[in-house]
């Protein structure tokens, strides 16, 4: 998908949700596990709810990895469900070097056809360019995320007093460009997102962190928006598991549909 169809989804919807796909069997409703693939049925019972409200959606790969072979069976199933005008994340987070990188794209960008995938910089450049090479896909690189975790290395300053995350940020701007290249931005630094927008004021932000870990929508809107949206704004559990029971679907269709109004809300606000 190229960044101008994207925008045009976010245009023609209002809306700049990502949904993520993060289905844990010990998560989703009990009537389910009856099912000969529970996982698949749940997955598309929300895709089917909520892709009037969203944009893009992150099937995050370690729910269906861990289910070996049948996991990814599965993954590849529910990829094909995605509409075709929807934007889709493989939330891999691979980073290796050569041709493991290589086989690492051609797995999702040729096998699965997703339109993108998240991949770790710590390797440098080697272990993100082959990502780079394919037409219409795109990398989202890691810059600043929001686990606590995350500040262990990436605000780390060096002599001159850049953040680590900084110094990713404009390094990886040369290997790839805002038609192939988003980065991951973490809503829960909230008050670091307008900082990340100066070192990168053209490319699209992938935001998680809002709702169930506690990130302002508003926060994001006002500091990472610039004149393409520029923003994809992931939710995950607050969507998904807005329910438990059999209504869990259409639990997710009302999460979604507030998420997209106030969406639409900061759009008009800042566009």
């Amino acid at each position: 998908m190229t960044r101008s169809e994207l925008f045009a989804q976010i245009q023609q919807k209002s809306s700049f949700l990502c949904v993520g796909l993060d289905p844990d069997l010990e998560k989703i409703p009990r009537h389910l596990l009856a099912e000969p693939d529970p996982i698949f049925s749940f997955c598309q019972a929300i895709i089917e709810e909520t892709a009037d409200f969203a944009v893009a959606y992150k099937p995050n790969i370690a729910f269906f990895e861990a289910l070996g072979a049948k996991g990814w069976d599965t993954l590849a199933r529910v990829e094909e469900l995605i509409p075709d005008d929807i934007f889709t994340i493989a939330d891999a987070k691979r980073g290796d070097i050569g041709n493991t990188s290589k086989l690492y794209a051609k797995a999702f960008f040729e096998s699965m056809d997703f339109d993108s995938v998240t991949v770790a910089p710590y390797m440098g450049k080697d272990s993100v360019s082959p990502f780079l090479e394919f037409d219409n896909k795109w990398v989202i690189l890691l810059a600043l995320t929001s686990n606590a975790g995350s500040m262990d290395f990436q605000l780390i300053e060096d002599k001159a007093g850049k953040p680590l995350y900084q110094s990713v940020l404009e390094k990886s701007q040369d290997w790839g460009s805002p038609e192939n290249l988003m980065f991951v931005v973490g809503a829960t630094r909230g008050e670091l997102i307008g900082e990340v927008r100066k070192s990168a004021p053209d490319h699209f932000f992938l935001v998680p962190g809002v709702g169930a870990q506690g990130g302002s929508l508003s926060e994001v809107a006002k500091y990472g928006m610039n004149s393409s949206c520029g923003i994809l704004v992931n939710s995950s559990r607050g969507i998904i598991y807005a329910s438990g029971e059999k209504d869990f679907a259409k639990a997710a269709r009302r999460e979604a549909k507030k998420l997209q109004e106030e969406m639409k809300n900061l759009l008009q606000k800042y566009m």
